[in-house]
């Protein structure tokens, strides 16, 4: 991405071609093809792109068979008056725009689905359903009495078998653009959508202000909009860092236990993270490009 700008290509071109890059490389596997597959043990990809500039935003969601997902979301913007397409008709779509069909499954990702059914499809994402979906497989459905238990907030997922590639990019003038993507969460219901290809939930920006993007628990993260919150508070003048906590802080009064974090850039190239300190997860690190560093260098925030 750096390199783009660099060479003089626009912000948008950035975040396009940094994200591509980590779903080429299957970046921590749960970016691009070949990771996180869904219940049925296929592998979709969601993905945005946002403009700072015109508030323009490109996204798909369970995009199906097509791998480069940041590069269809910025043909939506490109050649629709559309902001988001989602599953099949999203893949239809982007071979319209020219993009091969290609297989997202991967031996990797096979042996994740088989042995998740292995172990009686556990961990898994439903609730108050029969058979138990805490012991065993489904098809599952609605039990004749319902009796809701509160949901799990931090249950047997690991933090890290989901993740999402987030980017905020700062052009000289201080242009801004923010773009994600993931393979969403592992062994999700299919049809899940998370919080990465949502305008202000994933990313947002606003070359008024700046841009932020967020990584973690999808599910909870988008119920806060954090990323769009970010934004606002630096509008108001408040540090990167700060507006990041202030985010964080959030949530954490109703999901103490969530795992996520969030990153912050103002117009001016200052930057900041914050992430939820849960076991397993006391740090955040975080990737930092910019004219003041030779190299690109990596940052670590304590969580709070």
């Amino acid at each position: 991405a750096w390199r783009v700008l660099q060479l003089g290509g626009s912000e948008l071109d950035a975040v396009e071609r940094g994200c591509g890059q980590c779903e080429i490389d299957q970046c921590d596997g749960s970016v691009g093809y070949g990771g996180s597959p869904d219940e049925s043990g296929e592998t979709t990809l969601d993905a945005m792109i946002m403009d700072g500039n015109t508030m323009e935003v490109g996204a798909v969601a369970d995009l199906r068979r097509v791998k480069n997902a940041i590069g269809v979301a910025r043909k939506v913007i490109e050649y629709t008056k559309h902001t988001l397409l989602v599953g099949d008709s999203a893949s239809l779509f982007a071979v319209r725009m020219g993009f091969p069909y290609e297989d997202l499954t991967t031996q990797k990702s096979l042996s994740v689905y088989s042995k998740w059914l292995n172990q009686s499809c556990q961990p898994n994402y439903w609730k108050n359903v029969v058979p138990d979906s805490s012991k065993s497989c489904g098809p599952y459905k609605r039990p004749e009495k319902v009796t809701c238990k509160e949901e799990q907030t931090i249950s047997q997922r690991s933090v890290h078998n989901h993740d999402t590639i987030g980017m905020v990019v700062i052009g000289g003038s201080g242009t801004v653009a923010s773009g994600t993507s993931t393979n969403g969460a592992v062994h999700k219901i299919p049809g899940r959508v998370g919080d990465s290809p949502i305008a202000g939930a994933g990313s947002y920006a606003d070359s008024t202000a700046g841009g932020a993007a967020a990584t973690g628990d999808g599910d909870i993260m988008m119920r806060f909009l954090p990323s769009y919150q970010a934004v606002e508070y630096m509008r108001m003048g408040t540090d990167p860092t700060v507006a990041c906590q202030k985010v964080i802080s959030r949530i954490q009064k109703y999901v103490p236990k969530f795992f996520g974090a969030v990153i912050c850039a103002n117009t001016t190239g200052s930057y900041g993270a914050a992430c939820n300190k849960i076991p397993g997860f006391t740090q955040f690190r975080f990737m930092v490009s910019s004219p003041l560093l030779s190299q690109p260098t990596e940052q670590v925030v304590d969580c709070i």
